[in-house]
C-alpha cells in the first residue's frame, strides 16, 4: 500500500512552502546582532512564545517514543505530558528574575547568582545533555519516521532531518525558529488530533476502549512492586525532571528571555501550559489505541516505536496521512530547530563570549552557527549507544534526563528561595551531582559487566525514578551544609535575585503584569490536571 497519495503530497509540499516562506521573512528580518539572533530582539508576543515552547518541548521522541511506551507500559508515562503545572511556576515563579537580569542563557543567570565557575559548569552540563539527550533523541526518531512513512533508509534520513532543519535555524536564529516553530505548533496539534479521532472510531469509542484495556495500562500510579514505574519513584522523581526542563533549560527558558515584557512572557508560559495538556490525549491515547488494534489482530506491532507511524498506515485515510505527515515534519523540524539553537546560544555567549570579549557582533553569530553543526554531528555519533539504555525512545529519554536535572534543579529552585546559599555550596553540589549522574549512566550502559548480585550491578541496574529522587536529595544536602560551612553571600550579589532580595518596586511592577484572567487560566490548567490524575487511578478507571 502507497502510503502518500497526490492529495497528501500537497499537503506536505503546501506546509514546507510556508515554512520556507516563513523562514525566508525571518532571514531577512535578521539584523546579525546577538540580540536579534539569539533572542529575536527580545520583542516577542504571548502567542509565539506559547506555541513556540510547545513546538520546542513536542519533537518527534513524543510523537513516537510517548505512543510507544503507551503501547508497552500504559498512561504511567503521562506524568510526564502533565507538566503544564511546571510551566506555571516558569512563568509565575522564574520569570521575574530571569527577565530582570537580563540574561542570554541559563548559566550567565548562575554567573549573577553565583559566580563564573557554576556558569561554565552548567554551560558544559546542558550541552552534553544536548549531545545524548536531546539531539540525538531527536534525530534518531526523525530518522525512524522517514524510514516508517517514507521508506528512506535510517541514516539517509537522519542526514536530511539534520541539513534541512539546519538551513533555516543558522541563517534565521531565533526569529526563524520561533516563527516557524508557531506555525508547526498548530500543524502538529490538527494532524495528531485527527489521528485521535479516526483511531477513536476504529476501536469503536472512548468507553469501548477504556472497557477493552488492561486495568494496569489505565493505572498511572502503579503498585510499589512494579520494576519499572512505581508510583512513589515517579510521583517525585517526574517533578524533578520537570523543574529542570521546564524552568532552567536554554531552550525553554530562551523563549520566555525573547519577551517584549513580563507580562508577554508570563501569558506566554500560560498559554503553554494550556497547550501542554493536549499532548496525554492526542501522543498517549494513540498508543493505547495502537496496542488495542495490535491485540484485535487488526495492525502488527513488532516494535512500540513504531505505534505511532503503524496506525496512521493503517487507520488513516489517504488525503488525511499527508496532515499527519506535515505534523510529523513540524515535530521534527521545530524541536531540532530549537537545540540547534539553544546549543549556539551556550557556546557563544557562555563559552566563546567569555574567552574573546573583543568579538564583534557579527563574529559572535558566526562563531553561533558553526558551534550549531558541531553539536548536530555529536548528537548523531551518540546514537549507535542509546539502545544500550533502553528499548522505549520516551523512557531512554526520562532515564538520561533523571541522571543530569536533579543537581539543576536542586540549585536553581534552592538558589532563588534562599539568599544564605552561596556560590561554594552551588558549585560542590553540581559537581559532585553531576559526576554520579554520569557515573549511573555509564554503568547501566555496561551493567552486563557487572557481577549479577554484587553492588556494582544493583547501582548500574538502580530504578532511574528512585536514583533521580536520591541524587535530588544529596543535592539539597551538599547545597545547604557546604553553604552554612563557608562565608554568606554578600547582599549586593543577591539583590534581586531571590525572593527575600526582591525590592518593593520590582514586586509592584511584577504585580501590575497579570490580573483574574491569568489566574483563572492557571487554576484551571490545575484543576484539568488534577481531573487526569483522579481519572486514571484507581479510584477512576483503573479502580
Amino acid at each position: 500500500m502507497q502510503f502518500l497519495g497526490p492529495v497528501d503530497w500537497l499537503f506536505v509540499v503546501l506546509y514546507l512552502l510556508v515554512i520556507g516562506a516563513v523562514s525566508i521573512w525571518s532571514i531577512k528580518k535578521s539584523k546579525e546582532t546577538t540580540s536579534d539572533y539569539f533572542l529575536a530582539n527580545r520583542n516577542l508576543g504571548w502567542f509565539v512564545i506559547g506555541a513556540s515552547i510547545l513546538a520546542s518541548n513536542v519533537g518527534s521522541e513524543h510523537i513516537v517514543g510517548l505512543a510507544g511506551s503507551a503501547a508497552k507500559s500504559g498512561t504511567v508515562l503521562g506524568h510526564y505530558e502533565l507538566h503544564s503545572y511546571i510551566v506555571l511556576i516558569l512563568g509565575w515563579v522564574f520569570v521575574p528574575f530571569y527577565l530582570r537580569s537580563s540574561v542570554y542563557t541559563m548559566p550567565e543567570f548562575l554567573e549573577k547568582r553565583f559566580n563564573p565557575q557554576a556558569r561554565r559548569l552548567l554551560t558544559i552540563i546542558q550541552l552534553i545533555s544536548y549531545v545524548i539527550a536531546k539531539a540525538s533523541v531527536t534525530i534518531f526518531a526523525g530518522a525512524l519516521v522517514f524510514n516508517q512513512f517514507l521508506g528512506v533508509d535510517f541514516w539517509t534520513g537522519a542526514v536530511i532531518l539534520v541539513v534541512v532543519t539546519g538551513v533555516y535555524t543558522i541563517l534565521g536564529g531565533l526569529h526563524a525558529v520561533m516563527y516557524t516553530e508557531a506555525i508547526q505548533a498548530i500543524v502538529l496539534l490538527s494532524g495528531s488530533f485527527l489521528l485521535l479521532v479516526f483511531g477513536l472510531r476504529e476501536v469503536g469509542g472512548w468507553d469501548n476502549l477504556m472497557q477493552s484495556l488492561p486495568k494496569e495500562k489505565l493505572n498511572m500510579f502503579l503498585p510499589l512492586s512494579d520494576p519499572e514505574f512505581p508510583w512513589l519513584g515517579i510521583l517525585f522523581a517526574s517533578p524533578i525532571v520537570g523543574v529542570w526542563y521546564w524552568c532552567t533549560d536554554q531552550h525553554i527558558v530562551q523563549r520566555c528571555l525573547a519577551a517584549k515584557n513580563e507580562q508577554e512572557a508570563r501569558r506566554g508560559t500560560i498559554f503553554a501550559a494550556l497547550l501542554k495538556l493536549f499532548p496525554f490525549f492526542i501522543f498517549l491515547i494513540p498508543g493505547l489505541i495502537a496496542y488495542t488494534l495490535s491485540v484485535q489482530g487488526k495492525i502488527q506491532l513488532d516494535d512500540t516505536n513504531a505505534a505511532f507511524p503503524v496506525m496512521v498506515k493503517a487507520i488513516m485515510p489517504v488525503g488525511l496521512r499527508g496532515v499527519l505527515a506535515g505534523g510529523l515534519l513540524a515535530a521534527l523540524m521545530g524541536s531540532l530547530a530549537s537545540v540547534y539553537n539553544a546549543c549556539s546560544t551556550l557556546y557563544t555567549i557562555d563559552i566563546y563570549k567569555k574567552s574573546h570579549p573583543n568579538a564583534t557582533e557579527k563574529e559572535l553569530v558566526k562563531v553561533g552557527r558553526i558551534a550549531t553543526g558541531v553539536i548536530v554531528l555529536m548528537g548523531m555519533a551518540w546514537i549507535p549507544l542509546m539502545g544500550r539504555i533502553d528499548d522505549g525512545l520516551y523512557n531512554y529519554l526520562q532515564t538520561v534526563q533523571s541522571y543530569l536535572a536533579p543537581p539543576i534543579s536542586a540549585v536553581f529552585l534552592l538558589g532563588v528561595f534562599f539568599k544564605r546559599l552561596n556560590a561554594k555550596g552551588a558549585y560542590t553540589a553540581m559537581v559532585s551531582g553531576f559526576i554520579l549522574g554520569i557515573t549511573k549512566l555509564t554503568m547501566q550502559l555496561f551493567q552486563d559487566s557487572f557481577e549479577v548480585g554484587g553492588l556494582l550491578h544493583q547501582f548500574a541496574t538502580l530504578s532511574f525514578l528512585y536514583f533521580c529522587i536520591w541524587l535530588f536529595l544529596f543535592s539539597v544536602v551538599v547545597f545547604v551544609a557546604i553553604s552554612f560551612m563557608s562565608e554568606a553571600p554578600s547582599e549586593e550579589k543577591v539583590r534581586g535575585l531571590t525572593f527575600a532580595t526582591t525590592v518593593a518596586e520590582d514586586k509592584a511592577a511584577s504585580r501590575a503584569t497579570w490580573n483574574w484572567i491569568d489566574v483563572t487560566l492557571s487554576v484551571f490548567v490545575l484543576a484539568v490536571i488534577l481531573g487526569i490524575f483522579l481519572y486514571f487511578s484507581p479510584l477512576g478507571i483503573a479502580k
